[in-house]
């Protein structure tokens, strides 16, 4: 750990300074220079067998060879999308894409026609690689449905289909963009209808990832199974961009089940755990369920909300491993603040930790923006090597999150001791994060407010033991006949992903207003909680 005696709340950065900014190609040429036949790799299917394996050389090969057909189907910068789950072809878009000048966006395997629509149509992209369906979502159905409304959109592929998505590489030639280049747009934090998509740059993405997994202790020749969505930062930078980097070996899993994990981990002995804590505990449950030997297990990182020290302790005990907590957002590659896995118990799960290397942390006055001292609440903010270069498109947005001086302003409320750990104490923004997953209020609210028998809607997070939050829909209507909760639930899936329908129903007759005439949903939510409304659930 740093150790450090502050009396304001601010952590320069730390290490040294940062190291020369790099693109995801170097880095990946890099680490087949150190070790060209190690396992890079290895795809699993959903029973957890290996079903191929690309050692670091063959993964350049292929990325490059893919990289040559985009390089000819597409010109520098262009935005193309991806529409799957964790398949290996991802894995070689994410590294083909930044071979080859080109912007990937990452889109939720689970997203109906409604989402993907928007995300297709503000990120610019002129294609859609997807796969034909995952978890029951018809996803080949829903892509063509989707591209045939999108004139913009001129190429649509099968990522399994080979020799489309190849097509073309002996005649492409690979390009060599700048580390500061966006590489990927990613979508986030929606406070007024559909979220925002966050340009995120090469050199962010990739040391990132490096200096994470370095501290979390991953290093060359480990290995450890990938089930984080490959669609977010913690799937595609952390573990596929990290993880290459510090010249490890991930096992590819299509999607997270928590009995599949266990066994991979026994019979591969992986020695690193990352997920969600909703993951740890279905993954504790399925170890203690089956007998599964994971003694291989030394370090467990988690993200998303704060580990409980029960958790904690039930993975030191059942895993091996405390819980090291790291803290980000898409915005910042994605994180900012991680702890140490010698910390106590107190920090693993009272902190988000201290800033990781090479960045700048602070808590700063949300009105005058001046940087506060310790043990004062106030914004986090952080400025540095990690920070995106904007919001697509939204030069108001980029404004308001990033300011004059380069501090991102990440909207979540802390405070920081004079050892310059962190801790969480609130959010300026209304962000519900169900099971880690950042969900958006404004969103559902649009969404539910198509329905005719609902007038005035207001959505809110109820805290929950196993996911964090839980998404609670309180609604208004004149109606003489309310729908039922079936036809409730209907409509939303009609229209949003299944992580986003609310798990409680509420009809108000009235609500609790702010002097302005604004909803105070803190008090809808504390009322629900005090047992002051009948839900359905």
């Amino acid at each position: 750990m740093y150790e450090l005696t502050l009396t304001e709340s601010y952590v320069p950065a730390q290490d040294g300074g940062a190291p020369a900014p790099v693109t995801i190609g170097q880095m990946l040429r890099e680490s087949v220079s150190r070790a060209p036949d190690q396992p890079a790799m290895k795809a699993l299917d959903y029973d957890g067998r290996i079903v191929r394996t690309w050692s670091y050389a063959e993964l350049l090969a292929d990325s490059e060879r893919l990289a040559r057909a985009l390089a000819r189907r597409h010109e520098a910068g262009a935005r193309v999308a991806v529409y799957a789950n964790n398949v290996p072809e991802w894995v070689l878009m994410e590294l083909a894409c930044a071979l080859a000048d080109l912007v990937l966006v990452t889109v939720n395997p689970a997203y109906q026609k409604r989402e993907l629509h928007y995300v297709l149509e503000q990120s610019r992209s002129e294609a859609l690689y997807y796969v034909d369906d995952f978890r029951g979502n018809p996803m080949g159905e829903i892509a063509h449905a989707v591209c045939d409304d999108i004139p913009a959109i001129r190429h649509r592929i099968l990522l399994t289909d080979h020799a489309a998505l190849f097509e073309g590489a002996e005649q492409g030639q690979l390009r060599a963009p700048a580390p500061s280049h966006p590489v990927q747009i990613q979508y986030t934090s929606g406070t007024t209808g559909f979220p925002k998509g966050a340009l995120l740059h090469h050199n962010g993405l990739v040391r990132n990832g490096i200096d994470t997994m370095s501290r979390a202790g991953v290093g060359p020749g480990d290995c450890f199974v990938h089930n984080m969505p490959l669609f977010h930062t913690t799937g595609c930078a952390i573990l596929v961009l990290g993880g290459l980097g510090v010249g490890a070996t991930m096992l590819l899993a299509p999607m997270f089940d928590p009995d599949m994990i266990a066994g991979v981990i026994e019979r591969e002995q992986t020695g690193f755990v990352l997920g969600v804590p909703t993951m740890l505990v279905a993954l504790i449950e399925a170890v203690q369920k089956n007998g599964t030997d994971v003694s291989s297990v030394q370090r467990i990182m988690s993200g998303g909300s704060m580990v409980a020290p029960d958790l904690c302790r039930k993975a030191q005990t059942v895993l091996g491993a405390p819980i090291q907590i790291v803290y980000g957002q898409t915005e910042t590659s994605p994180v900012i603040t991680q702890c140490w896995y010698e910390d106590t118990l107190e920090d693993l799960t009272e902190t988000i930790g201290q800033p990781v290397p090479h960045v700048e942390v602070s808590i700063r006055d949300p009105q005058s923006n001046a940087v506060l001292p310790v043990g004062e609440q106030g914004e986090i903010c952080t400025r540095g090597y990690h920070v995106m270069t904007g919001y697509n498109d939204n030069a108001e947005a980029t404004a308001a999150a990033i300011d004059a001086e380069g501090w991102l302003h990440t909207g979540d409320l802390g405070r920081m001791d004079a050892r310059g750990y962190l801790r969480i104490t609130g959010r300026v923004k209304e962000m519900i994060i169900r099971g880690g997953e950042n969900l958006f209020p404004a969103e559902i609210e649009n969404a539910m407010l198509e329905h005719d028998a609902i007038e005035e809607v207001a959505v809110v997070g109820i805290p929950d033991e196993k996911w964090g939050e839980q998404v609670a829909c309180f609604m208004r209507g004149t109606a003489p006949l309310r729908p039922s909760e079936a036809d409730l639930r209907a409509f939303v899936r009609e229209r949003l992903s299944p992580q986003k329908t609310p798990a409680f129903w509420i009809w108000v007759e009235d609500w609790p207003l702010t002097g302005s005439g604004k909803i105070r949903k803190f008090q809808l939510a504390e009322d629900f909680v005090a047992g002051h409304y009948a839900a359905h659930a």
